[in-house]
């Protein structure tokens, strides 16, 4: 458990502000009292309740979207606190003062006081939850801001790769002069390359049609250098090529099963890039029949999957998942799982 202190504290000062404030408009309607009395009971029973909620609630599994606890967890901290507040801060007052609010007098203004306090209690627990929901909304969005930010770098950084590319124009200038025919396929499968790459990086997210297009380019552009070393397989059923993912969101991890899978290993190997619907899931997979996961890939985020992982905490938090098993033909096998958007995920 991690508290935020500078938090507290603050939470803390607009407590006592509240307390002020509600101890002033108390003296206001019983001018006849010391104001002393009225300031002590309001300060003891203020701190009590906002110690009891502010710090009660770390014990609580937090809602993403509040801050704050999930299910009845979310009005029974406030409500316990505030009698258990009331209690604990009519005791500490009573002390201060020598007698007892339980008897007499104290007795007959109870359910006054009780009234009083609860309505304070749930004024004061809307404003710091609404403002905590404000607080822990703004730091998501700037959270996800930067995430999308780094990542439109990174994906310009990985996927425009000057190596790839330098050895891709080679091998097209030596087909230029043995085959013509086929350097002009190739050419034109790295102008998509390029012009889908540079498309990614002004959308945050695209149809999974147009990610395999872009896989389909990026794999025939590999295949000039490794020849029929490399072969490969896109399955996209025709009911999800409208599905909404983040852009390039496979490329790094088709670009890994080729670089670490594949060119290391003599023979070379297949790619199998499938994708699947899983109840409201959609499931991407990339296999490869390379050389397989080295000892200790996973522990150290090898493969490169970091990226991934990253953009898919952004864009779905929780909801989505990222599975790397070995494959059962020696190879690697990666699984993805996120929410099925798009016009396909109301049909």
């Amino acid at each position: 458990m991690r508290i935020d202190w500078i938090a507290k504290a603050s939470h803390l000062l607009q407590t006592l502000a509240f307390c002020l404030a509600a101890s002033a408009i108390q003296f206001a309607f019983r001018p006849e009292r010391p104001y002393e009395i009225a300031l002590v009971y309001s300060l003891a029973i203020g701190s009590c309740i906002w110690l009891l909620i502010d710090f009660g609630r770390e014990w609580f599994a937090s809602s993403r979207t509040t801050g704050w606890p999930q299910g009845h967890a979310a009005w029974l901290l406030p409500l316990g606190s505030v009698v258990a507040g009331y209690v604990a801060g009519t005791l500490i007052g009573d002390t201060w003062f020598g007698w007892s609010s339980w008897r007499g007098i104290g007795l007959q203004t109870l359910p006054a006081s009780l009234l009083i306090t609860a309505l304070a209690g749930t004024a004061a627990s809307y404003y710091f939850y609404t403002r905590t929901q404000s607080s822990y909304l703004t730091a998501r969005m700037t959270e996800a801001h930067y995430q999308a930010a780094q990542a439109r770098l990174k994906m310009l950084e990985t996927q425009l790769e000057p190596h790839m590319l330098f050895n891709t124009l080679a091998n097209l200038r030596v087909l230029i002069d043995a085959d013509p025919a086929r350097a002009q396929v190739m050419l034109d499968h790295l102008i998509a390359y390029l012009r889908a790459t540079l498309n990614a990086s002004r959308a945050s997210t695209h149809a999974l049609q147009a990610e395999f297009a872009r896989l389909r380019d990026y794999l025939e552009l590999m295949a000039v250098r490794m020849g029929p070393r490399l072969s490969f397989s896109l399955e996209l059923p025709a009911a999800l090529a409208s599905a909404e993912i983040p852009t390039l969101l496979l490329q790094p991890l088709v670009e890994n099963a080729i670089q670490h899978g594949l060119e290391p290993k003599v023979g070379g190997g297949k790619v199998t890039v499938r994708a699947s619907r899983s109840g409201a899931m959609l499931a991407l997979e990339v296999h490869d029949t390379g050389m397989g996961l080295a000892p200790g890939a996973l522990q150290a985020n090898g493969f490169g999957l970091t990226q991934v992982r990253e953009r898919l905490q952004t864009a779905y938090g929780t909801e989505a998942r990222l599975a790397v098993l070995p494959d059962a033909q020696a190879g690697v096998g990666i699984r993805i799982e996120l929410p099925l958007r798009g016009a396909v995920a109301t049909g």
